[in-house]
């Protein structure tokens, strides 16, 4: 039996859950303490850092070759180096 036969074959033998078995269903999740309801997941913070003050944007701009082989010899990081030098070069911080 191929996998596309055997997918038919499921979907023909589904049988729709009645109203009562879909209460009782609900009922046992919602009785679940390692089950918080979906709202509670969505509003939980999300992970990663916090948003910035002053957010970066993203621009495109063109580089020299040597410049940026210069700048990804010192690994990850690359464009934090790239934004100190930008910054330093036109007088900021």
């Amino acid at each position: 039996m191929t996998k596309d036969e055997a997918r038919r074959l499921a979907k023909e033998n589904l049988e729709a859950i009645t109203d009562e078995e879909d209460a009782a269903i609900t009922a046992a999740a919602e009785a679940d303490p390692d089950n918080p309801p979906a709202d509670d997941l969505f509003r939980r913070r999300r992970g990663g850092r916090p948003p910035a003050e002053t957010p970066k944007k993203s621009v495109s701009i063109r580089l020299d070759q040597d410049v940026i082989d210069r700048l990804k010899e010192g690994g990850p990081g690359w464009q934090t180096r790239a934004n100190a030098a930008l910054r330093k070069a036109v007088g900021l911080k």
